[in-house]
């Protein structure tokens, strides 16, 4: 396969923010959570990507409900089984321990959620960060020592953090008071550490960063999402649109975040999976100047066509 030792070691979706009702309702009576769900779930099992971990980053079900997370269940089993991948539940401020613990794991639990996966030699780490009563995030003594000591032995690919509330600044002074606290103490214990990303939800918009010395994705919701253009008479705007999830590539000296839109859009270019067959049959730098020659026949056709040119 052309350019074979490009290809990353690890492929993880990261979904977050789904926000479930039970009985298949609609937040806020009007938003499809459920239908946007599966509209994502449909865009991974048709894609050509091999996705190792779905990884779910906290707020599964906007109100705790059993109903919520059966359903989840019973939608997202399916398509890891057909697509080969790991499932990992991370908890949220909207969700709830026993039925979370109850409903995913089959194992009724008030205590912390914290788990560790290893994918095919990455580790991911599940950390719970939900306060019971609250919204905003904290990690306790114990667990901050559970991670430290997790953390002391290297995993062969390393590791990703997998947590709800991100290590990391909000826009809006609003969610500043339910971001995550104390985000110091966490900091000297991945600092230096195999944590290669970290990724996390709660803010309902795509944000980026670094957070000691390891890049921080922000994956936006599936259910509404928080509009940062908004006019500057509202505080904070809430809208049905701009959904997405992330596909997050782990290569051997770095990690690459991508942005995909819950919604299939209408294209209006693009190449079909039939070229591969004839890249293939040429060499990389008939393959550099096919692509990259802006006077070749490749290159003219399409300009002649995006530009009505012809």
């Amino acid at each position: 396969m052309l350019f074979d030792d490009s290809k990353p070691s690890h492929v993880i979706a990261h979904i977050s923010d789904t926000h479930l009702l039970g009985g298949n309702r609609r937040l806020f009576s009007t938003v499809d959570i459920a239908g946007n769900l599966n509209r994502v779930l449909d865009r991974l099992r048709a894609g050509d990507q091999k996705i190792d971990a779905l990884v779910f980053t906290g707020d599964l079900a906007d109100v705790a409900e059993v109903d919520a997370y059966r359903w989840l269940r019973e939608q997202v089993e399916p398509v890891a089984a057909e697509l080969g991948a790991q499932i990992v539940w991370v908890m949220g401020n909207h969700d709830e321990r026993i039925p979370y613990s109850r409903e995913l794991f089959d194992d009724e639990s008030d205590a912390v959620q914290d788990r560790v996966y290893d994918v095919g030699g990455l580790r991911i780490i599940s950390l719970d960060t939900s306060v019971p009563g609250y919204h905003h995030g904290a990690i306790t003594d114990e667990q901050r020592a559970w991670l430290a000591q997790e953390l002391a032995t290297p995993a062969q690919h390393g590791t990703v953090l997998a947590m709800h509330h991100p290590p990391l600044v909000a826009h809006k002074p609003l969610v500043r008071l339910i971001e995550l606290e104390n985000m110091d103490l966490l900091e000297a214990i991945v600092r230096g550490s195999d944590v290669r990303a970290i990724v996390a939800g709660h803010l309902h918009y795509s944000s980026f960063g670094n957070f000691a010395g390891i890049p921080v994705s922000v994956a936006s919701a599936t259910c509404y999402t928080v509009d940062l253009g908004a006019d500057k008479s509202l505080l904070l705007s809430a809208v049905d649109g701009a959904q997405s999830i992330q596909l997050v590539h782990v290569y051997g000296d770095s990690v690459v975040t991508s942005i995909v839109p819950a919604e299939a859009y209408s294209q209006v270019s693009g190449y079909p999976a039939t070229l591969q067959a004839m890249v293939e049959t040429m060499t990389p730098d008939e393959i550099r100047e096919m692509v990259s020659n802006k006077t070749s026949d490749f290159n003219t056709a399409e300009r002649e066509q995006s530009a009505d040119l012809s």
